[in-house]
């Protein structure tokens, strides 16, 4: 077995340098094992926060939540971290921890493929270059192809087009007439950013968003040496907003009675109470709160925290537009009802290609089965990290790891401790070979399938969460707890080994 530093460890590459990568990457350092390098596409680190630069950008699960639990930091300055400073913690981790020098920047790779001779993965990347690993772990993530929605006419549009998760920091909004197309998370943080700056903005809206207040509050130096100083401080900060979250999974399962006292729907109603009575606070006209209205169980698609949603589509230089788009022709957007324009820029604000798992690598598992064909029904993995028929692989964030209520970097932290107990019991035994068996990821998504036909998301609105065929293949069935139980040591009798 080929090994990088001859201590019996595998070869390991970590595809992705965003917070599944660096955790990945700093976990298996700390426990001894120094044989990885870590790929990365762009020319620095983050991931989705490498990405997403747009105005208004920033987190919504608390900040100290929002980071490692084994790389606290406890200069947050604000409940919901911005862009920037999450992109400086990430590069702060990665500083500490010396994984610059593990690390090669502007290196996508093309294709990942396993040979059954020699138990090994070669990557080649889009220069050329074939790279061998024993193991391969993938931390791409479920939110990183932006989705350009199917218009016609759209490249032929003759102003400037751009995807809020590629900004065009280059392109002056100033004085412009602009439209946005799409109203979902990334959308309700720019979208008052950018009415700031434009003479006119129209906002295209397919369905309305339940939206919740954002309780962002700067934390105050006094705060911050409490969290420094004082033991334990910062911990109980983190499990109250752990908790705060986590119970928000009941709103997503209306029809089940938890521990014997509380009735999904019951939270499921208090939930939607809040969102109700911010939207008629903040808009008095019954017209435009009718429009905004969703018609919808909340939590069915993404439920979105804005205290400035509201407010700016009722600014006189903003219009909702709530007609079906039609074709985009020269400078002006059709719809069924009429014409909006002339316009300069159309800022995308459609989300990504969620479903799509690591759809930009070609990959090649035993016996030369490729994961797209595998996959051609849904993805599907077990525990969302191993993949029958890909031998040595992992994954980070992958099928069914999502969540509606509460923090990825809590399941993140779950998948990491998951691979590197496998890396580990690789190393200790000498193994070429950890391929989970298709019976135990069979098993697993049976499960996982019947648990999520009872929740929200299987009611019937369309949301990234959901494939065409109305599968969700996003999110996890749980609260994170049962995520947490599932992943603490892997069942290696759910695996061949050699």
């Amino acid at each position: 077995m080929g090994t990088s530093n001859g201590s019996g460890s595998p070869s390991i590459a970590i595809i992705g340098a965003g917070f599944s990568g660096i955790g990945m990457a700093i976990r298996l350092q700390a426990a001894g094992i120094g044989s990885f390098t870590l790929y990365e596409a762009a020319d620095d680190v983050g991931g989705t926060w490498y990405w997403n630069t747009y105005p208004g950008a920033a987190c919504d699960i608390g900040s100290h939540l929002y980071s490692f639990s084994f790389k606290r930091n406890h200069e947050w300055e604000k409940t919901y971290a911005g862009d920037e400073e999450i992109r400086d913690y990430l590069k702060a981790c990665m500083r500490e921890e010396g994984l610059y020098a593990k690390t090669r920047l502007s290196t996508p790779i093309a294709s990942a493929a396993y040979d059954d001779a020699s138990s090994t993965w070669t990557l080649t990347t889009a220069a050329g270059e074939e790279i061998v690993h024993d193991v391969v772990i993938f931390g791409c993530g479920q939110l990183n192809e932006p989705q350009r929605p199917d218009i016609p006419g759209l490249d032929g549009f003759r102003g400037e087009v751009f995807h809020s998760a590629r900004w065009n920091h280059g392109y002056d909004l100033a004085g412009k007439r602009v439209a946005v197309i799409g109203n979902g998370a990334s959308a309700a943080q720019f979208v008052p950013e950018v009415a700031k700056r434009t003479a006119h903005l129209a906002v295209f809206q397919r369905t309305p968003s339940w939206i919740v207040p954002r309780r962002d509050f700067p934390y105050s130096e006094r705060r911050k040496r409490l969290f420094r100083h004082v033991p334990g401080a910062e911990t109980l900060h983190r499990l109250g907003i752990f908790w705060f979250n986590e119970k928000g999974f009941l709103a997503f399962r209306p029809g089940q009675k938890w521990w014997g006292l509380i009735q999904g729907s019951d939270r499921a109603r208090e939930w939607e109470d809040v969102a109700r009575r911010h939207l008629e606070r903040q808009v008095p006209d019954p017209e435009l709160r009718a429009k905004l209205t969703p018609d919808y169980g909340i939590g069915c698609k993404r439920v979105l925290l804005s205290n400035d949603w509201y407010p700016t589509l009722q600014r006189d230089d903003v219009a909702l537009v709530t007609d079906r788009i039609t074709r985009i022709t020269g400078d002006t957007i059709e719809t069924e009802a009429g014409t909006v324009g002339p316009l300069d820029a159309i800022i995308l604000g459609t989300g990504f290609d969620s479903t799509k798992f690591m759809s930009t690598v070609e990959i090649t598992g035993a016996d030369g089965v490729r994961l797209a064909d595998a996959w051609r029904d849904g993805p599907q993995a077990h525990l969302g990290i191993t993949v029958a028929g890909f031998p040595n692989l992992f994954m980070l964030y992958g099928p069914n790891t999502n969540l509606g209520h509460g923090t990825i970097i809590f399941m993140i932290e779950c998948q990491i401790r998951y691979v590197r107990k496998c890396v580990q019991r690789m190393r200790r035994d000498r193994l070429r070979v950890l391929a989970v068996r298709p019976e135990a990821q069979e098993r697993f998504n049976a499960r996982l399938q019947d648990d999520l036909a009872r929740s929200v998301w299987a009611s019937g609105c369309r949301s990234w969460y959901v494939t065409a065929d109305g599968s969700v293949r996003n999110n996890w069935s749980g609260f994170m707890l049962d995520y947490w139980r599932d992943t603490l040591r892997p069942d290696f009798d759910d695996f061949s080994a050699a």
